[in-house]
C-alpha cells in the first residue's frame, strides 16, 4: 500500500512539471526537422538533373557547373540525421553546406541567363519549376521547423519545466541562423547618381 501511494504521489507530480509536454514538443521538433532534411533531399535529387539539361547549352560554363556537383558532394557528405540537430558544430557545418548549395543554384541561374534557348528547352523549364518550388517547400519547411524548436526551447527554459529539464538533462535545440547576421543587418547603400551599388 505504501508503495502504491509513493507511486501515485510521483505520477501526480510528474504530470504537472511538463515532463510530457517537452516530450511532445521534442518529437513534434524532430518531425519538423525530417521534413527539413526530406526538402533538402529533394533538392539535391534535382540538381544533377538539372546540370546535365545546362550542360548541353552551356558547356564552357564548366566553372559553375562544377561549383554546383561539389556543393551538392558536401551537402551529401554530411550525415542528416535526426541526432544532428543536438549537435551544435555539426548542425552549423549542414547549414552551411546548405547555404553552399544556395549560392551555386543561384550562380548556375545567372549563367542560364545568357541562354536564351536553353530557358525554352521543356527539360529546363520543368526542372527549374520543380527546384523553385522545392526552394519554397524548403522555406516552408525550416519555418515549421524554427516554431517548434522555439516552443520546446521555451519550456524546457521556463520555471518550473527548467527543473524538470535539468532532471532529465533535457537541452535546448540549435535553430536556423543567418549565414552573415551582421552584413545583412545594415541597409544597402544605393546610388542613382551612376556609381555602384554598395
Amino acid at each position: 500500500m505504501k508503495r502504491l501511494l509513493i507511486i501515485l504521489g510521483l505520477v501526480t507530480l510528474l504530470s504537472g512539471c511538463s515532463y510530457n509536454t517537452m516530450q511532445a514538443q521534442d518529437e513534434a521538433a524532430n518531425a519538423a526537422w525530417s521534413e527539413v532534411l526530406n526538402q533538402y533531399q529533394r533538392r539535391a535529387d534535382l540538381v544533377p538533373n538539372l546540370v546535365n539539361v545546362v550542360k548541353g547549352y552551356a558547356a564552357h560554363e564548366k566553372e559553375v557547373l562544377t561549383e554546383v556537383t561539389e556543393a551538392r558532394a558536401r551537402v551529401g557528405a554530411i550525415q542528416a540525421t535526426p541526432e544532428l540537430v543536438n549537435d551544435e558544430a555539426a548542425f552549423a557545418k549542414f547549414q552551411e553546406a546548405q547555404a553552399g548549395m544556395t549560392s551555386a543554384l543561384s550562380r548556375l541561374m545567372v549563367v542560364v541567363e545568357r541562354y536564351p534557348d536553353l530557358k525554352a528547352n521543356e527539360n529546363f523549364r520543368d526542372l527549374s519549376s520543380q527546384l523553385e518550388g522545392t526552394e519554397n517547400r524548403i522555406t516552408v519547411a525550416r519555418n515549421r521547423y524554427i516554431e517548434r524548436v522555439r516552443e520546446y526551447n521555451t519550456t524546457v527554459r521556463s520555471f518550473p519545466s527548467n527543473l524538470t529539464a535539468m532532471a532529465f538533462s533535457l537541452k535546448t535545440k540549435p535553430n536556423f541562423s543567418v549565414e552573415n547576421e551582421k552584413a545583412i543587418s545594415s541597409a544597402p547603400k544605393v546610388d542613382f547618381g551612376g556609381g555602384d551599388a554598395k
